[in-house]
């Protein structure tokens, strides 16, 4: 596990609202989003993106990724507004 694994959670806070996770996450949902715009291989993205290790452990490395890529999804259609106004859930 690296460093970049340590700081991701299992899965992002399931909130309505922004919160301090995303907000400290949102280059990391920039990149799952472009990845995904590419149709990059959900393996490749999860060791280059997220830090985690698909071959040691597929199971978890999918549902981590799948979890973050659906929150920055749901940025895209609601969570930025609370980033515009300044607004997030601590």
């Amino acid at each position: 596990m690296n460093a970049a694994s340590q700081s991701v959670a299992e899965a992002p806070p399931a909130s309505e609202h922004l919160t301090d996770y995303d907000r400290k996450h949102l280059k990391t949902y920039l990149r799952l989003l472009d990845a995904a715009a590419e149709d990059a291989d959900w393996r490749e993205v999860a060791t280059v993106v997220l830090g985690l290790d698909p071959t040691a452990d597929p199971e978890r490395s999918r549902r981590v990724h799948a979890a973050h890529l659906e929150r920055a999804r749901w940025m895209t259609r609601v969570g930025y507004r609370d980033l515009l106004l300044g607004r997030y859930a601590h």
